[in-house]
């Protein structure tokens, strides 16, 4: 199986959006009673564009192909739909890092084959 030029790339990038995600998340939870606070998310829309592998079209789907960007709304937070959120978002943590581990062992097998 040979690895795809720009995988390792867009797994690392994809972990990083999905860090900052949870960090907009965790802090609209920390902040639900804070007067007149902006509740905030991040958009991954347009981040995967021309994928081939099958986990990542995956993730292009949920997370479209465009730079991250984060967005505010007016909206009270509710809680609920942010821990409904924290849990989507390490579900696509838990999805990222398979992928991470699954490159990473495809290197490591063509590694040994070169060395024997």
């Amino acid at each position: 199986m040979i690895i795809e030029n720009n995988s390792l790339g867009r797994t690392l990038h994809a972990l990083d959006l999905i860090a900052e995600r949870h960090k907009a998340l965790s802090s609209n939870l920390a902040n639900m009673d804070t007067p007149n606070y902006k509740r905030k998310d991040i958009s991954f829309s347009q981040y995967l564009g021309g994928v081939a592998n099958p986990l990542e079209t995956k993730l292009a789907s949920v997370m479209g192909p465009s730079p991250v960007t984060v967005e505010t709304s007016d909206e009270k937070v509710n809680p609920a739909t942010e821990l409904s959120e924290i849990q989507k978002n390490s579900i696509m943590y838990t999805v990222a890092t398979r992928r991470m581990t699954s490159l990473l062992t495809e290197m490591r097998t063509v590694i040994n084959m070169g060395n024997g």
